[in-house]
């Protein structure tokens, strides 16, 4: 999707938005494909006081195991997205603008780099979830069992007599 922002950058106060749907599917990540549906996004691109600010609003279903205890989990996510737009940079090593020297700006690719780095490092089915026996691999958050009560690793066996 091409964005043109002409109107809005000669002109203060002038909008412009659009809707459209930014392909997700065929992305992997760690191996598995983690986007059930594609990403619907709503762009508003705004001059104020001849400042051009984009916001994107993006939603999309997620779906993939816990990392601690694997259980499939499916969400629907939504992030806003918020970037300043700048016709021409002095200082090329600037990140923070966005330059549109053509007044055309392609989104599809700022939405997908934006949600890939947006997206949580550690994918959890809740905060407390207490993942899998290391011993047995029983889900720890559904059965209590009994192999490591007791059971200290050799390693850190001499520790347990500052306890004692």
């Amino acid at each position: 999707m091409v964005l043109n922002l002409k109107n809005v950058f000669l002109n203060d106060g002038e909008k412009t938005s659009a809707q459209f749907e930014v392909e997700l599917k065929p992305i992997t990540l760690d191996g598995i494909y983690p986007f059930d549906s594609d990403a619907s996004v709503c762009a508003l691109a705004e001059n104020k006081l001849g400042f051009v600010s984009l916001t994107l609003n993006v939603s999309f279903v997620y779906s993939r195991p816990c990392d601690r205890c694997g259980k499939a989990l499916k969400r629907e996510l939504e992030f806003s997205f918020d970037h300043r737009l700048v016709a021409g940079l002095s200082d090329s090593e600037d990140d923070d603008y966005i330059e549109v020297p053509d007044f055309e700006l392609e989104l599809d690719d700022l939405v997908v780099s934006d949600i890939l780095l947006d997206l949580p490092g550690k994918y959890l089915c809740s905060e407390d979830c207490k993942g899998l026996c290391p011993d047995c691999g029983c889900n720890l958050n559904d059965t209590e069992c009994s192999c490591r009560k007791g059971n200290i690793d050799p390693r850190l066996e001499i520790l347990k007599q500052l306890i004692d």
